[in-house]
């Protein structure tokens, strides 16, 4: 720093305030500050800032699985949220959902230095009392039930199933069939429950549950075993991918989407609209969930936010071609 103040010709105390963006220098004395900066290679010492100012710039992701569309543009939506606000991420995926391998992820994270910790998590672990996160560190959580104990941010899963749902029923279906996530999946149980509850709410019996795991390839092994069933006419697919598989082997068997079953997913998915025919669906703002995340994990780190609680961001649902009144002769 004093060899950039030389060269420039200003004091070390400019050349700090030109180096972290402050304001209060002119214009011209902050070009050359910069110049003189490029012409030496300086750049300035993360550590050296972190351990001045107590802080590190970083937020630090724990996630069990990359293999859902969620989890990933959930991520993706963090990371540029906190670069945004001039934060470095660090993930750190963990194989195994356990308390031991959550309790070394997040003694991995405070070696590499994080300010805070956002935990995507897909299974049902903050629900359950073997799992607990350690209370010095400043934690929001994506995707779980445990609002009395931790900030959580999640999307609106059972409403977006409600109006899924309703929207089949209002169409004259005399009920809805559904595809759900794997069983240990929060977002797939609050589906689930959500399903099952309209169709109960409107005096209809709800059909045997059948079981996805996410994948295309189960969504297509659904298919299959649905499009034998002459009686169902509409089903709501717990996501985009499944969906697709299960459009797929209906078309196989000459099961015609909408004219002879009507299909709704969730998550919208860019894909989503370019199906044949394009799908109608559950449209989850995954940048916004992203953006809330980043926001109240730095109002923990500066002392402004909430302990615990739950924020859910609204769904909406998207009406494209895949869904139609049922035949007369299905009904």
């Amino acid at each position: 720093m004093a060899d950039v103040a030389r060269l420039a010709g200003v004091s070390s105390q400019t050349v700090s305030r030109v180096s972290n963006g402050y304001a209060g220098v002119n214009e011209e004395t902050r070009r050359a500050v910069l110049a003189a900066m490029k012409e030496l290679g300086y750049r300035p010492n993360s550590a050296a800032r972190a351990l001045k100012r107590g802080e590190f710039r970083t937020i630090g992701v724990i996630t069990f699985t990359l293999a859902t569309t969620g989890n990933v543009r959930t991520l993706e939506a963090i990371a540029t949220s906190a670069a945004q606000e001039g934060y470095a991420v660090t993930l750190l995926p963990v194989a195994v959902p356990t308390q031991d391998e959550v309790r070394g992820a997040f003694s991995r994270l405070e070696e590499l230095a994080v300010d805070a910790v956002i935990v995507i998590m897909e299974v049902h672990l903050l629900d359950a009392a073997t799992i607990t996160l350690p209370p010095h560190v400043q934690v929001v959580v994506v995707d779980s039930d445990a609002g009395d104990r931790y900030t959580v941010v999640d999307t609106d899963q059972a409403g977006g199933t409600r109006a899924a749902v309703q929207h089949l029923l209002d169409l004259g279906h005399d009920t809805v069939w559904h595809l759900a996530g794997p069983e240990g999946s929060f977002a797939a149980q609050r589906r689930t429950d959500a399903w099952r509850a309209v169709l109960t709410e409107a005096g209809r019996v709800p059909p045997p549950l059948i079981q996805g795991d996410w994948s295309t390839e189960s969504g297509y092994r659904a298919g299959r075993e649905l499009a034998r069933r002459q009686d169902c006419t509409a089903v709501f697919v717990a996501n985009d991918q499944m969906a697709l598989g299960l459009q797929h082997a209906l078309h196989e068997h000459g099961r015609r989407v909408p004219e002879d079953v009507s299909v709704v997913g969730f998550d919208d998915i860019p894909e989503a609209a370019h199906f044949s025919p394009p799908l109608t669906t559950v449209h989850q703002d995954f940048a916004k969930v992203g953006r809330l995340c980043v926001s109240a994990a730095l109002r923990k780190v500066r002392g402004e936010g909430a302990e615990r609680g739950t924020t859910l961001v609204p769904t909406r649902l998207v009406v494209r071609a895949s869904t139609a009144p049922p035949r007369g002769d299905a009904r």
